[in-house]
């Protein structure tokens, strides 16, 4: 008798992608924006409120035109209707603040080639109805949006010794210049991931070949399928 698998419910769908599958911290996608804009907690949020938007309008769109679109087009159909949000945050954000907008710089109009947003589209709002794409794409878009911060204000607090442009420790504290270069944003990415989710990096699958192996051994257990063993 097999076995009938219970859909997801609505708070499932927002939560999967704040926690479970975290883009950040567990798929580990747009990491782009992700170790270059967040060198303070201010970029970070708003390049993760200004991916959020583009990723829920877009899935919301997807989702409406999904029985309509052929198949054969479809990755040329969600580029377009991605492009055309993105052009909408990037004048948007121009006419709010021109500062924001150079600090952000390059990595606005690079939100069309985000994975998290064309992955969703194909994944889950092509395949959902409205209501349920738009509700998964939040908590995606917020996940992706909490990781940012985490990794800004943490540069942010370390290497500059403020929050918010406010400052934390006083005139005596001595930064951590490093913390706000690009090589140690990998830094921070690490050890957030690593307290994110702690077991992972210590299941690892087994392997038939010793290149199998190496890449078991760079890469945590969660992003390889099949791992079962333990070092």
């Amino acid at each position: 008798m097999s076995s009938i698998s219970k859909e997801p419910s609505n708070m499932e769908e927002f939560l999967e992608g704040i926690w479970k599958q975290n883009p950040t911290f567990v798929m580990m996608l747009g990491m782009c924006p992700t170790l270059a804009g967040t060198v303070s907690a201010g970029n970070a949020i708003s390049m993760g409120l200004a991916t959020t938007f583009v990723l829920v309008a877009s899935c919301l769109l997807v989702s409406m035109i999904r029985n309509v679109v052929p198949k054969e087009v479809r990755i040329a159909t969600y580029i377009v209707i991605i492009a055309t949000f993105v052009t909408l945050v990037d004048y948007l954000i121009q006419a709010v603040s021109l500062s924001l907008y150079d600090a952000l710089g390059a990595f606005i109009q690079l939100i069309v080639v985000n994975c998290i947003i064309l992955g969703r589209a194909e994944a889950h709002a092509a395949k959902n109805p409205p209501f349920k794409s738009m509700i998964n794409a939040t908590g995606m878009g917020l996940g992706f949006t909490i990781g940012l911060f985490s990794l800004g204000a943490t540069r942010e607090i370390l290497g500059a010794g403020k929050l918010f442009g406010i400052s934390l420790f006083g005139e005596h504290f001595q930064p951590w210049v490093v913390m706000v270069l690009p090589l140690f944003s990998f830094h921070s990415h690490t050890f957030s991931m690593n307290f994110s989710r702690p077991r992972s990096w210590r299941e690892m699958p087994c392997a038939s070949s010793w290149r199998s192996t190496t890449i078991c051994v760079a890469m945590p257990a969660w992003s390889v399928p099949g791992c079962h063993s333990v070092l």
